[in-house]
């Protein structure tokens, strides 16, 4: 019997994903439930698993960009599993002389292109051909065309060489020129409208970060081996500082949607990670409900799940505000971008230590610069200034603010 099998749906909104890698080759034997390859989406990049055990034909190539629950491939389960390595040896023999018809064909191309007249085609690019080459920056005169009549075609367009880049001077000079990701090119596409489409404005303040220090000193050992080797980190202390805020201020907690504003009653907290993919952002759920345990385990979770490339679009769906640790790479200073469609995001630094004034003196403290963006449209400066306020005094005095009072059963000791 033949399979067909479908590309599935990752998300209500995604209709269209691209073929990252394939992790089989054509007429190898996979096993059922068995990961044949990895589909990018505008959010994620997600495994793609044998429906069922047989010989697989594989009907798209990697990079190609198939619709939801189009066929890309064929399973016949009544394939017999190779007893050895000898069929999957015999393969790539099979490719090369199929192959090399092509490469005598394409080896003979240049050798007509001579005897063709200049006509008006003559070095003018296609219409595909004129989009690469301003892509890659090169004059149509500087391209042979091959096609009818001397012009240029698509595939000398991408064949062509780039520019010598000024006088080689000696050393490599060597480029690559690779197509993004779906998820790379739509995190591009979004950063692009943040900016674009919003009154995008960004506040600062710094925070002493040693009262969180001196607390994580002394709890930090604790905490680890009563919650199973859970951490205690800043990111804890930023979340609940940043759910405290969004209640005093809960115009930062709200989106723009058309000519009306929509406010949310809780906080789903975006936290940005650095994944194999590129940048995603899973949500911590209802983070004004959760302890500090909570919150550090199920940020544990997302960031193992993204590290392994086994994020889903449902962790990524949502969120009312984004934090980002820009710091982790040792920024100082920045401006984060809002994460479409909220409307805030705050953006967390290195800590330095530096002399600061403190009733009168001056004394040295582990600072960290913290920055706001918000939009303008819905959020004024009043709210955002005093939102960050809110941030740097809840961390600045987080036993009272952020523990009741109580450290120790704040953290479930």
């Amino acid at each position: 019997m033949i399979l067909e099998m479908k590309v599935p749906s990752p998300g209500e909104s995604i209709k269209e994903v691209e073929i990252a890698t394939w992790l089989v080759k054509d007429g190898d034997y996979v096993e059922k439930d068995q990961a044949i390859a990895e589909v990018d989406s505008d959010k994620a990049t997600l495994e793609l698993p044998a429906e069922m055990s047989g010989i697989i034909t594989l009907k798209a190539e990697e990079g190609d960009a198939v619709a939801v629950g189009a066929v890309v491939c064929l399973i016949d389960t009544d394939g017999v599993k190779p007893a050895g390595d000898a069929p999957a040896a015999e393969a790539p023999k099979t490719e090369a002389k199929a192959e090399a018809p092509k490469a005598e064909v394409k080896a003979e191309a240049p050798k007509e292109a001579p005897a063709a007249a200049t006509t008006y085609a003559t070095g003018t690019p296609s219409p595909a051909a004129r989009k690469i080459l301003d892509e890659k920056n090169i004059a149509p005169a500087t391209v042979s065309g091959t096609g009818k009549g001397g012009r240029i075609t698509k595939d000398d367009a991408v064949n062509a060489s780039v520019p010598s880049m000024g006088t080689p001077t000696g050393g490599n000079r060597g480029s690559e020129r690779t197509k993004l990701s779906m998820l790379r090119r739509k995190v591009a596409e979004r950063l692009v409208a943040a900016k674009n489409e919003t009154a995008m404005l960004t506040t600062f303040n710094e925070v002493n970060m040693t009262p969180i220090n001196l607390i994580r000193n002394e709890y930090k050992d604790a905490f680890k081996a009563k919650h199973g080797g859970l951490g205690l980190g800043y990111m804890s202390f930023f979340t609940k500082a940043v759910t405290r805020a969004l209640e005093l201020y809960p115009d930062v907690n709200s989106m723009m949607d058309g000519d009306y504003k929509i406010a949310y009653d809780f906080a789903d907290i975006s936290i940005a990670v650095s994944g194999p993919k590129g940048l995603m952002v899973p949500v911590v759920r209802n983070a004004e409900n959760l302890t500090f345990r909570g919150v550090e385990a199920e940020i544990k979770r997302l960031a193992l799940r993204a590290r392994d490339g086994q994020i889903t679009v449902d962790d990524m769906t949502g969120g009312t505000f984004t934090i980002t640790n820009g710091g982790v790479f040792g920024s100082m200073l920045s401006t984060p971008i809002i994460n479409p469609p909220q409307s805030g995001i705050l953006g967390m630094h290195n800590i330095i230590e530096r002399p600061i004034a403190v009733n009168g003196k001056v004394e040295i403290h582990p600072m960290m610069y913290v920055a706001l963006s918000y939009d303008h449209r819905i959020i004024d400066g009043r709210e955002s200034v005093g939102f960050l306020v809110a941030v740097k005094e809840a961390l600045e005095n987080p036993v009272e603010l952020l523990m009741n009072g109580d450290a120790k059963r704040a953290l479930e000791l």
